[in-house]
């Protein structure tokens, strides 16, 4: 512990090497992201805990992980520091069926999949990223987060100012407020945005989703309008760290796990199937095939982004 100022500290001693690239990767939301930063080895993440703001700030060194946090929420972050990193994952039942996937658990044994315990937090850029490229809806994350979130708690220069240039994204009450054409400044679409505003109104229920079963939560996320198989999965990835939410509907992920496994590009319905000996664990072979296989090779040409947005003409990126 120490002064408010200088952040609380926590240092935690694991039987493994956590893979803090992994785990803070999956919550980054492109290499803009205000509510992510990488410098060198370091990660620092911004949240909303039940108890405020909170900045963290984590390094490891072979299995010895440090962590410093800032904020009303510094003390529960820290609490929370053994599940983020993945110390509640359990490998029971996980069998590789594939020799790629013995070579990926061979070679990535130690990666666990962590949980933030913020559903609403994995919610709204889930919601976001619906039906369009990742390009274009981190784009709008971040525009959106600079405009209606506030600055990060921690270290700064001047009073006011955010530290390390970081911003904490908008509570579920702010985002239901966001006038629907700053959403559209943003590139965001009524259909998307029409869902986060929904589901921001039924964020206090939505917490109550991490007491419960992975099985109760997916039943409660595509209970809302807007919500599918793809975006529950990708919330429960991230807030319940569920090694099953494999991302079905994604335009990329199953023609890349049907391609690591068979050497041919086939649909969700091929991976579904090729996935089943892994109930349980499809998420995990999901990430463990992209570390050793990576994506599909690509023969056409990425989609072309749109520029006809307000904030493309006044200059804003």
């Amino acid at each position: 512990m120490s002064t408010p100022a200088a952040g609380l500290t926590r240092r935690l001693v694991l039987d493994r090497p956590p893979m803090l690239g992994a785990v803070f990767g999956l919550h980054r939301r492109g290499t803009g992201d205000p509510t992510h930063r990488v410098l060198g080895g370091i990660h620092l993440r911004t949240t909303r805990t039940p108890c405020g703001t909170a900045l963290l700030k984590v390094v490891a060194q072979g299995g010895e992980v440090s962590a410093r946090a800032w904020g009303d929420g510094a003390e529960w972050v820290l609490d929370h520091l053994p599940r983020l990193v993945g110390e509640h994952d359990d490998l029971d039942g996980f069998v590789p069926h594939h020799a790629i996937v013995a070579e990926a658990h061979h070679r990535y044994g130690h990666f666990r999949v962590g949980r933030s315990d913020a559903v609403f937090e994995a919610l709204a850029p889930a919601c976001l990223e619906q039906v369009v490229t990742g390009k274009e809806a981190f784009r709008a994350f971040r525009l959106l987060v600079r405009e209606f979130g506030e600055p990060a708690p921690g270290p700064t220069r001047e009073v006011g100012s955010a530290a390390y240039g970081m911003y904490v994204a908008p509570t579920p009450e702010q985002w239901a407020r966001v006038p629907s054409w700053r959403f559209l400044a943003a590139g965001v679409e009524e259909r998307r945005s029409r869902t986060l505003v929904r589901t921001a109104q039924r964020a206090v229920a939505l917490e109550r989703t991490l007491l419960g079963t992975h099985e109760a939560a997916d039943l409660a996320l595509r209970s809302l309008p807007g919500v599918g198989p793809w975006t529950s999965a990708e919330v429960r990835q991230r807030a319940h760290g569920d090694a099953d939410a494999w991302s079905i509907g994604d335009y990329h992920v199953g023609k890349n796990i049907t391609w690591a496994l068979t050497g041919e590009v086939l649909d969700d319905a091929a991976a579904t199937e090729l996935l089943e000996p892994y109930r349980g664990h499809r998420y995990r072979v999901q990430v463990l095939l992209m570390m050793v296989a990576g994506g599909r090779p690509r023969r056409a040409p990425r989609m072309t982004l749109p520029t006809h947005t307000p904030y493309a003409t006044r200059g804003r990126s």
